[in-house]
């Protein structure tokens, strides 16, 4: 006998505005099944406003609201139980984030959490990657998104240190990232790394799994730090145009993937790490995991 339900997760980053539904399917003395089944992506960018002006402009406003009122569309069709939608750098950062976010609630009925990076940090660690992580191995977990980069390190199974900094991809792009974050950053990097010899990546967003796509890889195998080295020296041998035209990438990503392949590369270097794994896993999925605890909890209390 199994049981089915469908649950949604609505992540509003400084990129994009994102919504994963998925089916779990529970059957009596196994674990649940998880099963990505519909992912809606819409470039918003957000950011781009935000981080110049520290405000959300109107057009991108009614965007919101837009996208919004769809998703809630897509959510009945689906037959959603239960959702969630977290906003991210941008909205926390911008001056009128909170009355953007009462106009959606308003207007379409979807309540939106503005989060903080380390609940974003906490909430990204409640996916599956706790089944990636072997218990004798070190790990540095990065998630880069348009507007923070998250990381997080793992040892022995174990959360070591975790730490939430305004280095992003769209703010990156609008050269609103100080030479003293980056140092910042490698400090921290260095620092909690510092008494373990041997470290792998594991990285999520967008820009690392389209990377990983074109790669060829097989689920589960890692990129090496040649590989993505050399990637990296392509996209910067391409014109923006020639991206879009030449490999295949979107209008929003063609610009953002370059200043993440920097942050990861940086990250492995100052680890020393030679492999980033990319489980394709990111807020969205950790959003669905937590909502999906939270029902467990209800039945049983």
């Amino acid at each position: 006998m199994i049981e089915q339900k469908k649950f949604a997760a609505i992540d509003i980053g400084s990129n994009a505005v994102r919504l994963l539904i998925m089916t779990i399917t529970e059957q009596e003395g196994k674990e649940p099944l998880f099963k990505k089944t519909s992912l809606v992506r819409v470039p918003i960018r957000l950011g781009a406003d935000v981080f110049i002006s520290k405000l959300i402009s109107e057009e991108n406003i009614a965007r919101m609201v837009d996208t919004m009122q769809a998703f809630k569309l897509l959510m009945r069709s689906h037959k959603i139980e239960k959702y969630k939608a977290c906003a991210t750098s941008a909205m926390r950062e911008a001056k009128n984030g909170e009355d953007v976010a009462d106009l959606i609630q308003h207007k379409t009925g979807v309540k939106i959490d503005i989060i903080d990076g380390n609940h974003e940090a906490a909430i990204i660690a409640a996916t599956d990657l706790n089944a990636l992580i072997q218990s004798d191995k070190t790990y540095l977990y990065v998630d880069v998104g348009g507007g923070s980069t998250e990381f997080t390190l793992y040892s022995s199974g174990e959360t070591v240190a975790s730490k939430s900094f305004k280095l992003g991809t769209v703010r990156l792009l609008k050269k609103n990232v100080d030479e003293d974050l980056w140092e910042e950053v490698e400090e921290w990097i260095k620092n909690v790394t510092r008494d373990y010899p041997k470290i792998d990546l594991i990285g999520s967003g967008g820009n690392i799994n389209n990377i990983f796509k074109s790669s060829g890889k097989a689920v589960g195998k890692p990129l090496s730090f040649l590989y993505l080295s050399s990637y990296y020296q392509l996209l910067n041998s391409f014109t923006y145009e020639e991206r879009i035209t030449e490999l295949n990438l979107n209008a929003d990503r063609a610009d953002v993937i370059i200043p993440a392949t920097k942050i990861y590369l940086s990250a492995m270097k100052w680890t020393k790490a030679r492999r980033i794994y990319v489980p394709k896993i990111g807020l969205a999925d950790g959003i669905i995991k937590s909502l999906y605890q939270e029902s467990i909890e209800e039945q049983v209390g």
